[in-house]
């Protein structure tokens, strides 16, 4: 099975640089989009129907703000959009799917960099799901976390960590709580496999950041301990563009 997570960074845009091409080529089983910014009646038909795949969306309230898409070439078992609390559920950054042997998730993580009590609303926001986590790892469930997590773990995952230690996407609290996810069940299924390779998810748009390779890891799979045996390969599409991240592949099971 091929899971692909990408921010699109506004799907409507997307779609103007080519990203249904993209996404009809593509073999995916899964691909979970993050940051749609559009309501269902906004988004290109062509968007919509990609190979045949059911779309489920979940946007924000906010016009243009956040949301989220789950693209599934075989319905899943069950859909269920936000995590049951208002204040994170309004903003349409959350999709969970349950499948034949997992749950996934497919998540926007909140950006803290508008100030402190967005960092605050960030670190609620992590630790409610990791909250709902155990409870499924305590009843033998699997899982898997894909998304933009906006949160660089260590110091290999972007280009200048010293210049970023006081940047929201790397304080420590934030870094702490991947750590934590990491000591509660789960595993980073790329740096497992790849535990010294220097590889980026995004960006920024300026300062010809990406040519440079000037970076950070964000888009992350967080993968159940008991779930990583069936990891094959996570693979970071740093040549797809149309974002300022770029697609990031999980190829699990058969």
């Amino acid at each position: 099975m091929k899971i692909t997570t990408w921010n699109v960074n506004g799907i409507r845009a997307a779609v103007n640089k080519g990203f249904v091409d993209w996404a009809k080529t593509y073999d995916k089983d899964i691909l979970c989009l993050q940051e749609i910014k559009a309501f269902p009646e906004q988004i290109p038909e062509e968007a919509l129907k990609l190979d045949d795949h059911i779309v489920h969306i979940n946007s924000a309230k906010r016009p243009g703000y956040s949301g989220v898409a789950s693209y599934f070439k075989k319905e899943p078992l069950e859909i269920r959009y936000g995590l049951g609390v208002e204040k994170f559920d309004e903003e349409g950054r959350v999709i969970r799917s349950k499948h034949d042997n997992f749950f996934l998730y497919n998540i926007y993580f909140p950006n803290g960099q508008r100030g402190q009590d967005r960092v605050d609303f960030k670190l609620d926001f992590y630790d409610f799901l990791l909250d709902e986590c155990n409870e499924l790892h305590k009843k033998g469930e699997k899982i898997i976390i894909t998304g933009d997590f906006n949160t660089a773990h260590t110091p290999i995952d972007l280009a200048n960590p010293k210049e970023n230690e006081k940047t929201s996407g790397f304080l420590p609290e934030e870094r702490e709580m991947i750590s934590k996810y990491l000591r509660s069940g789960f595993k980073d299924a790329y740096r497992e496999l790849y535990p010294d390779k220097i590889e980026y998810t995004w960006w920024t748009y300026r300062f010809g950041a990406r040519r440079r390779n000037i970076g950070w890891r964000l888009d992350y799979y967080l993968v159940s301990d008991s779930l990583m045996n069936e990891v094959n390969d996570v693979v970071i599409l740093g040549d797809v563009e149309g974002s300022d991240h770029c697609p990031v592949t999980l190829i699990i099971g058969e």
